[in-house]
C-alpha cells in the first residue's frame, strides 16, 4: 500500500502544478498582447521597420510590455475577484474561479513587474521610465481611476499612448508625427467607450455589481461619447494623412489609407450595435475576419507607400 502511495503522489502533485501554471498563463491573457502592437507604430511610420537593429529593440520592447501588461491583468483580477464572480463571463477567469491561488498570482505579478523593469534597463533607461509610468497608471486604475466616471476610459487610453511612446523611445525617431499619438489616444478612447457600452448592456440592472462605475453612465451618454470619439478619431487620422510633414510621401497617396481606417471604425460599430458582440476589442479582432483583412490591407498599403513608392 505504501508503495502505491509513493508512486501516485508525485503524479498528482505534477498535475496540480501543471494546472496552476496553465491557469497562470490564462490569467496573463496572451490574446490581449495584441494591444502591445502599438509599440511598432514609431518604427513603422518612421521608415525603420526593416532596420534589423532597431526592429530587434522594438521587438524586445514588445515582449517587455507584454510581461508588464500580464502583471497588470493579474493585479486587476485580484482586486476585482469578488465582482468578477458575479459576472457571467468573468467568473470563469482563473482567480475568480479559484483555479489560480491568490498567493501564487501575487508572486507572479511581482516577478513580472521586476523582470520587465530590469529588462528595460538593458535596452534604454527611457523605456524604464515609460514602463514605470505604465505600471503606475494601471495600478492606479485598478484601485482608483476605474471608479471615477469618464476618467476610467481616459486612463485606458493613456495606456495605449504609453505603448506608442515605449516603441518611440527605443529607436532614433526622426519623422514620427505627434498626430499619431493623438490618433492612438482617440482610437483607444473609442474602443474603451465601446467596451463600456457592451458591459452596460450585458449586465443590465446588475451592472453595478460587477463594475460599480457603470452606475454613473447611461446609454445616451455612452452613445454620445462613441459618436464623438469615432468622429475625432477619423478626423485626426485624415489630418495626419493630409497635413503631417512626417508622412514622408505625397499626400494624395497617403489618402489612400483613409478609407481602410473609416471602414474599420464603422465595422467595429456594426459589430457592437448590430451583432451585439461583447465589446472587447481584442476578442472582436480575433473573431471578425473582415476586420483582420482590413487591418492587414491597411498595413500592407502603408508598407508599400513608406518603403516602396
Amino acid at each position: 500500500m505504501s508503495d502505491n502511495i509513493k508512486t501516485t503522489t508525485p503524479v498528482q502533485q505534477n498535475a496540480s502544478v501543471g494546472s496552476v501554471a496553465y491557469a497562470l498563463l490564462q490569467n496573463m491573457r496572451p490574446k490581449q498582447w495584441a494591444k502591445n502592437g502599438f509599440v511598432f507604430m514609431a518604427i513603422l511610420f518612421d521608415q525603420k521597420l526593416f532596420d534589423a537593429d532597431w526592429f530587434l529593440r522594438v521587438l524586445a520592447t514588445f515582449a517587455l510590455m507584454c510581461l508588464t501588461a500580464s502583471a497588470v491583468y493579474i493585479v486587476n483580477d485580484i482586486v476585482d475577484v469578488e465582482k468578477d464572480r458575479q459576472h457571467p463571463k468573468k467568473k470563469f477567469r482563473p482567480i475568480a474561479s479559484r483555479r489560480l491561488p491568490v498567493n501564487v498570482a501575487i508572486i507572479a505579478a511581482i516577478v513580472f513587474f521586476v523582470g520587465a523593469v530590469l529588462g528595460s534597463l538593458l535596452i534604454d533607461v527611457k523605456l524604464t521610465l515609460v514602463i514605470l509610468g505604465y505600471i503606475a497608471l494601471h495600478v492606479g486604475y485598478s484601485f482608483i481611476f476605474k471608479n471615477i466616471v469618464i476618467i476610467d476610459v481616459f486612463a485606458i487610453a493613456g495606456g495605449f499612448v504609453l505603448r506608442v511612446l515605449a516603441g518611440a523611445v527605443v529607436i532614433e525617431v526622426a519623422q514620427f508625427s505627434p498626430w499619431l499619438y493623438m490618433c492612438a489616444a482617440l482610437l483607444s478612447l473609442f474602443l474603451a467607450v465601446g467596451k463600456r457600452r457592451q458591459e452596460y448592456i450585458l449586465m443590465g440592472d446588475k451592472a453595478e455589481t460587477t463594475r460599480s462605475i457603470l452606475k454613473e453612465y447611461n446609454l445616451n451618454l455612452i452613445n454620445d461619447m462613441l459618436r464623438l470619439t469615432i468622429t475625432t478619431t477619423a478626423i485626426a487620422y485624415t489630418l495626419y494623412a493630409t497635413e503631417a510633414e512626417t508622412a514622408l510621401i505625397s499626400r494624395e497617396y497617403m489618402l489612400l489609407t483613409v478609407p481602410f481606417v473609416y471602414y474599420g471604425l464603422f465595422r467595429y460599430l456594426y459589430l457592437i450595435y448590430v451583432k451585439e458582440h461583447g465589446g472587447d476589442p481584442t476578442e472582436i479582432l480575433f473573431e471578425d475576419r473582415n476586420l483582420q483583412i482590413t487591418i492587414g490591407l491597411w498595413g500592407i498599403l502603408l508598407i508599400l507607400l513608406f518603403y516602396v513608392v
